[in-house]
């Protein structure tokens, strides 16, 4: 069996790309915070969001690629994707399998392997952050609102109590790092193709999963509209007329993912996910593959980000 193609240099040289990329933006957030003086910054200065946010990925690739050697898989070394100057500074990264996964086992293993991984690091570095983190009163100028997932939520509620009515937490940036991890997790375990939960899934139902992903992607159309209606609705009622950059900034996300799914089912010649040929799966794999779908619940975001 012939390893995955592709040179290892080109893997390294993605992985400086982006370490300088998140490092910038993680020192743009150490300004933005008050965390360091624009005089003293420099770009060392973003490692209390790029060293844990980074931290997360790696392990959450490397979960995938060490369970993939695990089962005789062959598999690249991730490929990060640096983008300077967006959200996180960058998109995340990739491993490429050039032959499809035979074995049900494996199929659940490699799914499973990245996430979980991800989130063995993601979960301290959140308590972490939120004790480094201020809760003050909502900013009366524009802000951004994170989004709350059931897990997030419990760890705000476990390390910092009860958050009075008119205030939030103010995220350190390694907070913000940990809440970035959760929400590409999310992304990630999404019950679809061939994303982590789409390989979950199939672990788990099988050919019905074909069925169930068609449904997933198209409720991603009924979060838009979710969206749009939580945030259209207000100015409606007041009468006020309605904000079209507002609207578009805070509705557009799973719309945007609606469509990243269409193109990614064309590139690898359909929706459909890859069969399996060994289709046996131990009762030990179906307890993770549980646990996964759980913490996908746990993770969940209606609404990833907003603009106020």
């Amino acid at each position: 069996m012939q390893p995955a193609p592709g040179r290892p240099t080109t893997n390294l040289l993605l992985f400086i790309a982006t370490l300088v990329s998140v490092m910038a933006v993680g020192r743009e957030m150490m300004v933005g915070g008050g965390h360091v003086t624009p005089d003293d910054a420099t770009w060392w200065s973003g490692w209390p969001f790029a060293v844990p946010f980074l931290g997360i990925l790696v392990c959450h690739e490397f979960g995938h690629w060490i369970a993939a050697k695990l089962h005789r898989v062959p598999a690249s070394l991730p490929y990060f994707l640096p983008v300077p100057f967006v959200l996180f500074g960058t998109m995340g990264a990739v491993i490429t399998m050039p032959e499809r996964i035979r074995s049900r086992t494996a199929l659940m293993d490699i799914g499973a392997a990245g996430p979980l991984a991800g989130m063995v690091v993601a979960i301290p570095t959140m308590v972490i952050g939120l004790q480094l983190s201020t809760v003050a009163p909502v900013s009366t100028g524009p802000y951004y609102q994170e989004g709350q997932s059931l897990l997030y939520l419990a760890i705000k509620r476990l390390v910092l109590g009860p958050i009075p009515d008119g205030y939030d937490v103010h995220l350190h940036p390694t907070a913000f790092a940990a809440w970035g991890g959760f929400l590409i997790t999310m992304i990630n375990m999404l019950p679809w193709g061939q994303l982590d939960g789409g390989h979950i899934a199939y672990a788990l139902f099988g050919p019905r999963q074909n069925i169930y992903a068609r449904r997933v992607r198209y409720a991603l159309l009924g979060l838009f509209a979710y969206n749009v209606a939580i945030f259209a609705w207000p100015m409606v009622r007041q009468g006020d007329e309605l904000d079209g950059m507002f609207l578009f900034n805070n509705t557009t996300f799973w719309l945007v993912w609606f469509v990243i799914t269409g193109v990614m089912a064309r590139m690898s010649g359909g929706a459909d996910h890859p069969p399996y040929e060994d289709g046996h799966l131990p009762s030990g794999r179906k307890l993770v593959g549980a646990m996964c779908l759980v913490v996908f619940v746990l993770l969940f975001m209606p609404t990833p980000l907003a603009a106020y």
